[in-house]
């Protein structure tokens, strides 16, 4: 079995005990992040009329580590602190940031978890549309402020042949299979974390796994029998 590693270099390490034993796995980065300067976002938010007053953080991302400092001097006192996932739930504890509550899938789950606002969104250039308008719905009022970007990554033939002739391809956010998409086969299962991901694959590919789990790993080697 021939499987392909696709999320940004470095952080696929996660994923090799998911694979089954003796499987060919090969890493073919398809995005990159493109980070802003700490002092880029501080200005930001510095500019939004409710600096200091934010009574809810929500945190997408363990990638905005970096930017912590400058978001805590926009929240007001006693503010609540929400956070995507547990790898960003442990980066602010390791930070010091109590967490009020953690959404296990995707950020829209904290919608009717969040009742104070105004609300600062802290993460990717570009988020779904869920969490806001549900918070729009509540009556809060919120705030977006980017600290990193998405970039795809330009394949080479070699890459886009790997991505070809691969039985299993795992493929962590919809910018990675915008990337991937023309150079899967119809044969090929996509593996994604969950629903969000797995929505976007199935609107063009049929073979789709969702789950990111230990039982995974099982569910590839039967595929292989």
């Amino acid at each position: 079995m021939k499987v392909v590693l696709t999320r940004e270099t470095g952080h696929n390490e996660m994923l090799r005990p998911l694979v089954p034993a003796g499987a060919d796995v090969v890493e073919v980065p398809l995005t990159t992040t493109g980070y802003f300067s700490v002092d880029h976002v501080d200005e930001e938010l510095r500019a939004n009329h409710d600096y200091g007053k934010f009574r809810a953080l929500v945190v997408t991302s363990p990638r905005s580590k970096e930017y912590l400092g400058v978001a805590r001097g926009a929240l007001a006192p006693n503010a609540q602190v929400y956070s995507v996932g547990r790898a960003t739930t442990r980066v602010l504890v390791n930070e010091g940031i109590t967490v009020t509550a953690e959404s296990e899938g995707s950020a829209a789950e904290l919608g009717d978890v969040i009742g104070r606002g105004p609300v600062l969104l802290l993460g990717a250039g570009v988020i779904r549309d869920e969490l806001p308008e549900a918070l729009h719905k509540h009556g809060l009022r919120i705030a977006h402020v980017a600290c990193y970007e998405t970039l795809p990554v330009e394949l080479d033939p070699e890459a886009m042949a790997t991505l070809r002739h691969a039985d299993a391809v795992f493929i962590g956010a919809p910018s990675a299979w915008h990337v991937a998409q023309e150079f899967i086969a119809p044969s090929t299962w996509v593996v994604v974390p969950g629903l969000t991901t797995g929505a976007q694959v199935r609107a063009t590919h049929e073979r789709v796994i969702e789950g990111w789990e230990p039982s995974l790993r099982d569910i590839l080697a039967t595929l292989e029998d």
